[in-house]
């Protein structure tokens, strides 16, 4: 089933106070084990996950619903993580979304394109628990704050043009 939204509330969340469990994370592989290995670990930060099962069903998701962190397989049908982090990009609306690559690729050349593709950080698989909750919780912050300066300098901007 495509776009599936999962939501774990009966578990507490590591996160509260700081708007990580408010947050929603768009999940791509196109492996079933690996989708449900990755929610399994993003249930501890109490947000919104939804999974998309290749390139073409991920930027249908991001199209209808904008995440606000994507993480990413590489290798997969249709169009591969290299091409979506591209396009999420370069479109001036998804832009700021960030990306975290999630690949068993380990060759320097992948990290190099990855990077290239825009891509915010860079996961190699097996995925270990505590680097990928530290990863996604640090950015998830990050675009939390640049959301906040975004509304104050729009707020501010406003003020100076009365």
């Amino acid at each position: 089933m495509a776009n599936q939204e999962h939501r774990n509330p009966s578990s507490e969340p590591e996160t509260q106070g700081d708007g990580i469990d408010q947050a929603g994370v768009l999940v791509v592989d196109d492996n079933e084990q690996n989708l449900e290995l990755l929610q399994a670990y993003l249930d501890d930060l109490g947000c919104t996950i939804r999974t998309a099962r290749d390139g073409v069903e991920a930027m249908a998701a991001v199209e209808a619903e904008l995440p606000d962190l994507v993480l990413l397989d590489v290798m997969m049908p249709r169009m591969s993580g290299f091409q979506v982090c591209e396009r999420i990009k370069a479109n001036p609306r998804t832009r700021d979304v960030p990306v975290i690559m999630v690949t068993a690729l380990n060759e320097v050349g992948d990290v190099e394109r990855a990077v290239e593709a825009g891509a915010d950080d860079f996961l190699t698989k097996p995925v270990n628990r505590i680097e990928l909750l530290t990863r996604v919780r640090s950015l998830l912050r990050v675009r939390r704050l640049k959301r906040q300066l975004d509304s104050t300098l729009d707020e501010l901007r406003r003020y100076r043009d009365e």
